[in-house]
């Protein structure tokens, strides 16, 4: 793919780019926890967009989309929001440096990749931090990795008009290769995690679907959050987020609480819980324990946040009754996307044989199944 996008540079603009690679992401345990200000527990991955940029004497930005063949230019004067919606990840990553007092010369780049489209692997987080550490390192403008990912981050909100966390641009630029990393969604220190996949395997299944539901149930358990820290302040506890909150000060006042707003924020206490008692597993080499939790996370978001749905929920009871998966779950904000699964290095072909057996998408395709390890954050090539 790399040479793929270096020939294509060189034929749109006749000359030697600057390469570079941006993966994407898997949260392996940690879901609607960001948000609470809690903990997750991602790893970047082995699909990248990859990126080939050299400045230019011009002063313009011309884009080249590799895998859309689309161009776009502007003049280094005009940075605004566009209809292209590919355009506004990397216009939006210019502004922030620009809005920084940084100026940007005009330059070149062509960027594509093999992060599959919709699998909830962020391939738009690894756009914008692909161009952000590209530019940074040009220009030596001298951003840490961390600037970067709420520079990211920032993009996506202003130009690409999403409000995301910074879980997916922090995981795109600081993964580890064999490892997984906390992140404190908070105070945004993390710690790194070894993942001995020397015989085990991250493999994602692609449902096929992804409902409607998913941005406003999202904007929904947001409230619903907020409903539940609410409760504790006026029964006098001085908490900020449920990151504050443990299952004893929740039990101690659930009278007040409603059932739904009691299970949205039992399901984030306990899951906070979930990602430090994974960790301690990971340290320890228990990947069953691990796979246990996993298996837990998935039914605390079916049954007490309910953000998941049929197809998810079917190809998790698959993997159930299989001696050689470890652990399974719905990844992401919920409604259709993937599951994440941890299994077996011996029983791989066994596994997509059942799955595809006994699971097809609403179209009547066998599912999209990704194999992927945990590898290092962005960086130059």
């Amino acid at each position: 793919m790399i040479n793929k996008i270096k020939c294509s540079f060189e034929r749109q603009f006749s000359s030697s780019p600057v390469l570079a690679k941006s993966p994407g992401r898997v949260n392996l345990i940690g879901e609607h926890t960001d948000y609470n200000q809690g903990f997750v527990l991602p790893a970047a991955v082995d699909r990248y967009i990859y990126f080939a940029l050299k400045p230019n004497e011009v002063n313009e930005y011309r884009f080249y989309a590799h895998d859309y063949s689309q161009s776009f230019r502007t003049s280094v004067t005009q940075i605004s929001p566009i209809s292209m919606h590919w355009a506004n990840y990397l216009l939006g990553v210019i502004a922030q440096f620009a809005d920084d007092g940084r100026k940007v010369p005009g330059f070149d780049c062509v960027f594509g990749g093999d992060i599959p489209i919709g699998a909830g692997m962020s391939s738009s987080a690894a756009v914008e931090c692909g161009l952000a550490y590209v530019l940074n390192h040009i220009f030596n403008f001298g951003y840490s990795k961390m600037e970067l990912a709420k520079m990211a981050q920032r993009a996506e909100h202003e130009y690409a008009g999403v409000k995301c966390g910074i879980m997916d641009q922090f995981a795109s630029l600081h993964g580890q290769e064999g490892s997984v990393v906390k992140l404190d969604c908070r105070s945004l220190g993390f710690e790194y995690f070894p993942l001995d996949m020397s015989h085990l395997s991250l493999i994602l299944v692609n449902t096929g679907v992804k409902h409607s539901l998913a941005s406003s149930e999202y904007n929904k358990r947001r409230h619903e959050c907020n409903q539940g820290v609410d409760i504790l302040r006026q029964s006098g506890l001085l908490v900020d987020s449920l990151r504050d909150v443990d299952m004893g000060m929740l039990q101690a006042h659930q009278q007040k609480f409603d059932g739904t707003t009691w299970n949205r924020c039992s399901y984030v206490v306990e899951e906070n819980n979930r990602v430090l008692e994974a960790c301690r597993a990971l340290d320890r080499k228990q990947y069953a324990q691990f796979g246990r939790l996993m298996y837990q996370s998935h039914y605390g978001l079916r049954d007490k946040y309910q953000v998941s749905c049929a197809e998810l929920d079917k190809l998790v009871e698959i993997t159930e009754s299989l001696d050689f998966v470890l652990g399974a779950r719905m990844m992401g904000g919920g409604f259709g996307g993937c599951t994440i699964n941890l299994v077996d290095n011996s029983s791989l072909e066994e596994f997509k044989r059942t799955i595809t057996a006994n699971y097809k998408t609403p179209q009547g395709d066998n599912p999209e199944i990704i194999t992927c390890t945990a590898s290092n954050g962005t960086s130059i090539i």
